[in-house]
């Protein structure tokens, strides 16, 4: 058991230009293996970063202030994780070590996206005639929001991200500049994450299910759940904090852990925002609940506070299986105990920002989540019952608005994320599970439940809850091209619970 608190909140530096390219700040990102000190009583964990740093640099941009962002790849040939080769797109004829980055949230063209067979990896001898690097141009077309960037290689994203491949990246606009908001050292990215540790400090995924034992190995796991938090890439953090609002852009960057935050000394946090920016008026809320993917800008208060000790917990049952509060129950550490460096003016006011409503929609689709064994007698998480390598099935018109209607029959929440679009989310309707397996009728079974006050504003990322219809709306655009949706529990997108769909002109 390591012990908690005893190591700072690293915050992550700003990600800096390395010049222009015809008036374009121009950023270069290398990809590399280092060695890390993730808590004070562990040897260095061997990680890969952005520019050698686990998490990787934050990005700090402006709305409609294009960037241009060099991605590089220097990763060692073989990787250090264990690689299922039974895995579409991850097979022996593949290179071990393929990248490509998604800029989660970010309104991009397709060519910018980071598709999943869009990878790139070392130029090695042994590997062939391979890409080594990526030029990607980010228009920032869209308003303040916290987005993320991650890799998103076919087959094996759950291991690069695991492995440190994750990072922050935040839109600013006039209009949060003008709202007095915390600001400056007092408004900070939390990246939470779970993973498990050797004796000797490394990193331990799972080489194979415990069942069936039919799986070969390796083997993709259905999940992964670590027994040990990190924030930020430390290990149960602390941090010391001034008696005055705070600003945290908090991420949930797991593999597949839900989380249900609430603070020790049942304070409330103050949402101001969701996964695709402010949200129209602030909402208190006392546990705050993100699937991997979603985010949450929130304020606490510490001006109450001072000289008082308080805990970020958690308290989300996975797998009907409480939160353990020696161990993942536990997040990180605040430590009121600094003296106020000077007066606290920020405000947090009534109203934030415009969350317009759409006002027709041109189609509805039904698509549902389910499951299927393969060969091995692994369970196979699918999107309306499609493989990957099946023929594209969604394929909306540029400019016209769709809601979609997420039919969940397994067991599982799955977080849905559409690459391109942000959207809001309608309702949510149980329906009757056994009936529609077997005659493919949805029969509801209950009223439409609104969406939580703090899931009406834009979002990327929705929890589809078991036994549910989960209704979202969005607009196509404003690019054409060819995009995914997945469930982004990271074992499920890999493994088959991903799709493309194609914006046609």
């Amino acid at each position: 058991m390591l012990k908690k608190f005893v190591d700072p909140l690293p915050i992550m530096k700003t990600m800096r230009p390395a010049g222009c390219l015809h008036g374009v700040p121009y950023f270069s990102v290398t990809m590399k293996q280092t060695f890390q000190k993730l808590h004070r009583d562990l040897p260095p964990t061997k990680v890969w970063g952005y520019n050698g740093q686990y998490p990787g640099p934050t990005f700090h941009v402006w709305k409609h202030h294009p960037i241009h962002v060099l991605w590089k790849n220097d990763l060692p040939e073989r990787h250090f994780l264990p690689i299922d080769t039974t895995v579409h797109g991850a097979e022996k004829s593949q290179p071990e070590v393929r990248t490509v980055v998604h800029l989660h949230g970010g309104v991009t063209p397709d060519t910018s996206d980071g598709y999943p067979e869009a990878w790139f990896t070392r130029h090695f001898k042994k590997a062939g005639p391979y890409f080594s690097h990526r030029m990607y141009t980010y228009p920032n077309h869209q308003d303040a929001s916290n987005l993320w960037y991650h890799d998103h290689a076919m087959g094996i994203t759950r291991l690069n991200i695991y492995a440190g491949l994750s990072g922050m990246y935040i839109v600013h606009d006039e209009n949060e500049a003008r709202l007095n908001l915390p600001c400056g050292p007092f408004d900070l990215p939390l990246i939470i994450q779970d993973r498990s540790f050797r004796a000797d400090g490394s990193l331990f995924y799972p080489s194979r299910p415990a069942q069936p034992q039919t799986a070969p190995t390796p083997s993709v796991i259905p999940d992964f759940y670590g027994d040990t938090i990190l924030v930020n890439g430390k290990v149960w953090p602390y941090l010391n904090v001034e008696p005055r609002k705070y600003r945290f852009r908090v991420l949930n960057g797991s593999n597949a852990r839900i989380y249900s935050f609430s603070l020790s000394n049942g304070a409330p946090f103050i949402q101001i925002g969701t996964d695709q920016g402010l949200l129209e008026t602030p909402v208190r809320v006392p546990a705050l609940v993100l699937a991997p993917a979603e985010r949450a800008d929130v304020i606490i208060d510490f001006s109450t506070c001072y000289g008082k000790t308080i805990i970020l917990e958690n308290d989300f049952e996975t797998k009907g299986e409480k939160a353990d509060p020696e161990t993942t129950g536990t997040i990180m550490q605040f430590r009121v105990n600094e003296k106020l460096s000077c007066g606290d003016h920020s405000s947090i006011p009534g109203w934030l920002a415009p969350v317009p409503k759409f006002t027709h929609v041109d189609r509805t689709r039904s698509l549902k989540l389910n499951m299927r064994k393969d060969s091995y007698g692994r369970n196979i998480h699918l999107l309306d019952d499609h493989l990957w390598s099946d023929p594209v099935t969604e394929v909306p018109k540029l400019g016209q608005t769709e809601v979609w209607s997420i039919v969940n029959e397994t067991e599982a929440i799955h977080p849905i994320h559409l690459h391109l679009v942000r959207f809001q989310i309608l309702d949510r309707q149980p329906f009757d599970v056994d009936v529609f397996k077997q005659e493919g009728k949805i029969i509801l079974t209950g009223p439409r439940a609104a969406p939580d006050l703090n899931e009406r504003g834009w979002k990327d990322t929705v929890r589809s809850r078991p036994g549910e219809v989960t209704r979202i709306m969005m607009r196509f655009g404003p690019y054409p091209g060819l995009f995914v949706w997945h469930c982004h529990i990271l074992e499920h997108e890999d493994y088959e619970m991903m799709r493309p769909y194609f914006i046609r002109t």
